[in-house]
């Protein structure tokens, strides 16, 4: 059974799978990018009317950079069930980096409405946007920092039976893909219904989609742990893909907030998998000496 998911997984993350992906994407980036100026040209000498859109979304031209980073987002989401059998710090890191992303396209979506007049500083929109603009510094800081003891790992002695929980693992992803699909098709279905059809009550574009996938995450994530406890009897490693677990859950509560709640729930998701790590590293060091 495990040769069988290994075999399936192999063909269907090959490298060649993986660069016509990577193709596909960057077309559908490059095609979307271009489409969506060509909106906003339409919508400005007033051919087409796209003002029921959410903000400035088809108003100014460096929105346009929104509808790429939507693409590239789907793919590092990807990417993210790639990796998900390599190691529960892999996956999370892969986590961090979504969310960081996510939050650079807000930014571009919310740079037209900025106001520069003289009260700028009471502005709801400027604030936004340098709560934003400091969360995505802070962020990008914890995961390079996050990347750094993760290369620091200690070396630890592998389970003998190590290939069969890779092979469940392997599972979940090619489970994922298809889930993946059809997520992003009824995201879609969802927002075009509430815009076109619902009128004004249309979901927070900026998280669609993504509300879901890390809700689906939260659940595959407990069910490795729940796996896991056949192949490890280790304290540190079980807190601390606990840990993993409760950090996923904080990133996925920042969809539902708003303004500075938002950002301060992300930073401290990751600066809670930040700490787990460290915490874990010692640990497993002084295991070793030990």
């Amino acid at each position: 059974m495990t040769e069988k998911i290994n075999s399936v997984f192999e063909k269907v993350f090959s490298d060649s799978n993986l660069k016509t992906f990577e193709k596909i994407i960057l077309f559908l980036a490059t095609a979307g990018f271009i489409i969506h100026l060509v909106l906003i040209l339409l919508n400005n000498k007033g051919y087409v009317d796209l003002s029921f859109f959410q903000g400035s979304l088809f108003v100014n031209p460096i929105s346009a950079i929104y509808t790429p980073f939507s693409f590239i987002l789907i793919y590092e989401a990807f990417l993210l069930i790639y990796y998900l059998p390599r190691s529960f710090t892999t996956s999370i890191a892969k986590q961090f980096e979504i969310m960081s992303l996510i939050l650079i396209r807000k930014i571009f979506k919310d740079i037209p409405d900025v106001d520069l007049s003289d009260n700028w500083i009471l502005n709801e929109n400027n604030l936004q946007l340098i709560y934003d603009l400091t969360g995505v510094l802070i962020v990008f800081y914890l995961i390079y920092m996050f990347k750094k003891l993760k290369e620091n790992l200690p070396k630890l002695p592998v389970h003998q039976n190590l290939e069969r929980f890779l092979g469940y693992k392997r599972l979940i992803s090619l489970l994922l893909i298809p889930t993946l699909i059809v997520l992003c098709v009824f995201s879609f279905i969802e927002w075009y219904g509430a815009v076109f059809i619902g009128g004004e009550n249309s979901p927070n574009i900026d998280y669609l989609f993504f509300v879901e996938f890390f809700g689906i995450l939260i659940l595959v994530d407990v069910f490795i742990l729940l796996i896991s406890f056949q192949y490890t009897e280790r304290y540190s490693q079980l807190v601390r893909n606990t840990g993993f677990i409760i950090s996923t859950i904080l990133l996925r509560l920042s969809f539902n907030a708003v303004g500075l709640t938002s950002i301060i729930l992300l930073i401290s998701g990751i600066v809670f998998g930040l700490i787990i790590l460290y915490i874990y590293n010692k640990m497993e060091r002084t295991s070793l000496v030990t």
